[in-house]
């Protein structure tokens, strides 16, 4: 397991203030003890400074990973976000959405939302923000991009899409394998 170069440092952080803006430093320094970003094959691992000096008596060869898998950086040095970083994500957001029941099923099978199945959105969403995606009980679904604005949900027809598709809790079952 490797720091992150100052780059990726860079990158990741970009990403993630997408999501939940200054409350990036929340992740680090948290009442629980610090914790930090670490990269092993191209993917960034999120854990305690604890479970990171254990993880280093652990040879490379038989370390498949540690911690929570946040996401994982492509060859031209962009990150994606998994949705394994949803947990951690979601209390801390800025901007939220929330779905109607019947448009629950939609987006966990891959679809973006329309404002017909939106129930709820944040106050001053701008567009092309990242927002979390929330069952009507609060239950965080999954994670996109703002299609439209709060101002321009309101006057919208019903079938214009109001958030992108980025993420889901679906994706635990339909890409298990890529997850790690």
């Amino acid at each position: 397991m490797k720091r992150l170069s100052e780059q990726q440092t860079k990158v990741l952080f970009e990403k993630l203030s997408k999501y939940i803006g200054t409350n990036v430093k929340l992740l680090i320094d948290r009442s629980d003890g610090t914790y930090c970003f670490r990269e092993m094959k191209s993917r960034v691992y999120y854990m305690s400074e604890k479970i990171l000096k254990l993880a280093e008596t652990v040879p490379k060869e038989h370390m498949v990973s540690v911690g929570t898998c946040f996401g994982k950086f492509t060859k031209g040095n962009k990150f994606i976000l998994h949705i394994t970083a949803l947990t951690y994500l979601a209390p801390y957001a800025q901007y939220k959405i929330w779905l109607k029941p019947a448009a629950e099923q939609q987006f966990l099978y891959g679809n973006n939302v329309a404002k017909s199945g939106m129930g709820r959105i944040t106050e001053n969403t701008p567009v092309y923000q990242g927002v979390i995606v929330m069952s009507m009980n609060d239950v965080p679904l999954g994670f996109g991009v703002a299609a439209k604005s709060t101002n321009d949900c309101k006057l919208a027809d019903p079938l214009v899409t109001v958030c992108f598709h980025q993420a889901d809790i679906g994706e635990y079952i339909r890409s298990e394998e890529n997850l790690i």
